[in-house]
């Protein structure tokens, strides 16, 4: 494991059953241990960008609901309601600490278009340096189904990627991935995430949230591919981040890629809405994969979609597994034309495409 002493910058997210003791009910006695540890990290030099689940669950105790609402806009109103309450809720747990907080909500849209991306990366690098701290939750009032992350573990492994942080800890009220069918303990180490490791992962059961260790999964493929290692562990542990300052094992650590991804194309990594798709032969497929090099279009056999020059595409090799996503630099009505033809011409640059 990278030592948490060595990391520059964390992603901590927070699930709701950490700072809930029941519908409604906030667990201040948490919260004011979380800050605490919190505040101990950035005086050690570390950035933290803090990803908080609860506003739903809070608005639903405000509201008196007892179960999670299944229709959109009732989801909404709990979040209108709650998400103030949250944020209250922070700054009154950093207040002793002196820490300011500032807010940020985002739909999957923030993070699918460049500009926007840039920009939300942009604000937290200028709240980091003038000393407060960034708390990003899902902007749930406004979060349709085509824009949403789905839960906030996706969101956070996502942050993760836009501020390239070194770890992502991922706080619930488990002490990390148990091996339900096997030994029946929590696995200390993922080298690599196999179908065996998914089939511990259980769905959650709490009338507040959603997600559960398939989400958790699902968030460290996302961080694995732009080389951020994943801690999942227990919120309820207050001396979770001593211990791990310590060097000891402590939850459920999903190792990181090793592979450097440069800035731009960490937006590219993390794009879960291509318009469209690429075929390529057995040469390109070996050209990309194992030699670096860029995607020429005398490589594409076949192509689908609606993409035009500066599209993200999804590039699949020529036995049909998804290999690589990249910025084309041709439309697909130029590749169904006389373009595939073209020599030399490159269809996807090397630095522009990440390969998956």
């Amino acid at each position: 494991m990278l030592p948490l002493s060595q990391a520059k910058r964390v992603v901590i997210k927070v699930g709701t059953g950490v700072l809930t003791s029941g519908v409604g009910d906030l667990d201040t006695t948490r919260i004011s241990a979380l800050c605490k540890q919190i505040k101990m990290l950035r005086d050690k030099g570390i950035d933290v960008i803090l990803v908080s689940s609860g506003a739903i669950g809070l608005g639903m105790g405000k509201l008196k609901l007892d179960k999670r609402p299944r229709d959109l806009a009732t989801l909404q109103a709990c979040a209108a309601v709650g998400q103030s309450m949250l944020m209250n809720h922070w700054q009154r747990g950093f207040d002793p600490h002196e820490q300011t907080i500032a807010q940020i909500l985002l739909t999957r849209d923030d993070l699918r278009f460049k500009h926007r991306h840039n920009a939300v990366l942009n604000t937290i690098e200028n709240l980091l340096t003038n000393d407060a701290l960034p708390i990003v939750n899902e902007n749930d009032t406004v979060s349709a189904a085509e824009i949403k992350f789905g839960d906030n573990d996706t969101l956070s492994a996502l942050v993760a990627s836009v501020v390239n942080a070194d770890i992502l800890f991922i706080l619930s009220n488990i002490s990390g991935l148990i091996d339900m069918q096997g030994s029946g303990e929590v696995v200390s180490i993922v080298e690599t995430i196999t179908p065996e490791i998914e089939a511990m992962a259980q769905d959650t059961k709490q009338a507040t949230s959603v997600g559960g260790m398939i989400s958790k999964i699902s968030a460290a493929k996302i961080a694995h591919k732009v080389n951020c290692g994943v801690v999942i562990g227990s919120g309820s542990d207050s001396e979770l981040f001593n211990k791990l300052l310590r060097g000891e094992s402590v939850g459920t650590y999903f190792v990181p890629s090793n592979i450097p991804v440069k800035s731009h194309k960490r937006w590219i990594a993390i794009q879960d809405h291509t318009h469209g798709t690429i075929v390529i032969n057995s040469e390109a497929t070996d050209s990309l994969t194992n030699h670096g090099k860029s995607l020429l279009l005398t490589g594409v056999t076949d192509c689908d979609g609606d993409f035009e020059s500066g599209d993200v595409v999804q590039i699949f090799s020529h036995e049909g597994v998804a290999i690589a996503q990249g910025v084309v630099n041709f439309d697909i009505e130029y590749l169904k034309g006389a373009g595939t033809e073209t020599t030399g011409g490159v269809l996807v640059h090397r630095d522009h495409l990440v390969l998956l």
